[in-house]
């Protein structure tokens, strides 16, 4: 049986940590959406603000990208994801715009109830 190359597990991980990131992106859509705020839509939030936390402190790319890096010498965007390139290269763009409209809909559910 062949081991499993270093880049492999690279890719694998940030594809687990990204679908988990997308799915807290798209609840807390959903919840601004349909108004069912609840500790899921808080626990999501808080995940968001972790993550973007997590990348301002290492140059606004995710540290498995880093370590992708070092590890593949020919490396291009999208090398540590398994991800189309196209959705890897405009990742922040589309889940960051995604992130403020759901915030924006969970600030006004809240602000002004039904």
């Amino acid at each position: 049986m062949r081991a499993i190359s270093s880049i492999t597990v690279v890719k694998v991980t940030h594809s687990a940590v990204w679908s988990l990131m997308a799915a807290a992106v798209f609840y807390i859509l959903y919840s601004g959406i349909t108004g069912k705020i609840g500790a899921l839509t808080y626990a999501s939030i808080s995940l968001i603000i972790v993550e973007l936390l997590v990348l301002s402190v290492n140059g606004w790319a995710c540290p498995l990208t880093h370590v992708a890096q070092r590890i593949k010498p020919d490396w291009r965007d999208g090398d540590d994801i398994f991800l189309p390139t196209w959705l890897a290269i405009r990742n922040k763009t589309i889940f960051g715009t995604l992130f403020v409209i759901g915030i924006l809909l969970v600030v006004v559910r809240l602000l002004i109830p039904r």
